[in-house]
């Protein structure tokens, strides 16, 4: 009963973006098991991560929408407000990693990595704290960043990605600082290496090469990040805002 009172969402709207695999559709399904009905946004539908919740008991339904498209954004949150009535948590989650050396890297890659990545959480944590302001909604934000945001990953060169994770650790604390009037907790998430899709199409030579840095010498599960959520979206981090919270096995550490 305690663990519920502080960690419990029961009777909250969260909205994941990038819901549909990886990350997202583990923290999707987190949400829901506390309690929270689950709204997805991804560009192509997150119908395999709804049944997952539904079957689970949950309650849960996906949109369609591109982050990087204002347009876009602003009409799948007015679909949420008009069937859920509010939103309460925005995990912010879509993201790309190009893994290009400055030299070899294109600007229209570099754009691409920025655009989705730093200006995509931008977009959808701007609409959706603007709505949870007009509703009077106390709610929280947490937005994907990296431990990428705080390292330079070696061997491989990513300094776009590297760059926009960084922004989004100081677009967290910039967001805490200006809407902590309204009640509203920004947070950002900082994982390290995770054993997802995306993680599976890394070259193998290179998960060779990191696992020697890893103090635990293991890639991180995505369930492992569930706990650093829940408590950043309840009650129980009713104190914590502008914080970024990093979950890598240790590695930021050495």
């Amino acid at each position: 009963m305690y663990l519920e009172e502080i960690f419990g969402l029961k009777g909250k709207t969260a909205v994941v973006t990038g819901g549909g695999r990886g990350i997202g559709q583990t923290i999707a399904i987190g949400l829901a098991k506390a309690g929270a009905e689950v709204v997805i946004i991804s560009r192509s539908g997150a119908a395999e991560t709804v049944r997952m919740i539904r079957e689970n008991g949950g309650n849960a339904y996906d949109l369609c929408a591109d982050v990087t498209d204002e347009a876009e954004v602003h009409t799948a949150v007015s679909e949420i407000i008009k069937r859920s009535g509010k939103i309460d948590i925005l995990f912010n989650n879509a993201g790309i990693c190009i893994h290009k050396s400055t030299l070899d890297a294109s600007i229209a890659e570099w754009r691409s990595v920025i655009d989705i990545n730093l200006t995509g959480e931008y977009i959808m944590a701007r609409e959706v704290g603007r709505t949870m302001i007009e509703n009077g909604i106390r709610g929280t934000i947490v937005n994907m960043a990296s431990m990428s945001g705080s390292i330079v990953n070696i061997p491989q060169w990513q300094a776009s990605y590297n760059a926009s994770k960084a922004g989004v650790i100081h677009l967290t604390k910039s967001l805490a600082a200006e809407w902590i009037g309204y009640g509203i907790r920004v947070n950002s998430l900082s994982p390290g290496y995770i054993a997802t899709p995306m993680s599976a199409d890394v070259p193998q030579e290179l998960k060779e090469a990191w696992e020697p840095l890893m103090p635990m010498h293991r890639m991180g599960k995505p369930e492992e990040l569930i706990p650093a959520v829940l408590y950043l979206v309840s009650p129980a981090s009713g104190y914590t805002t502008g914080t970024d919270v990093i979950v890598d096995g240790g590695y930021t550490c050495v």
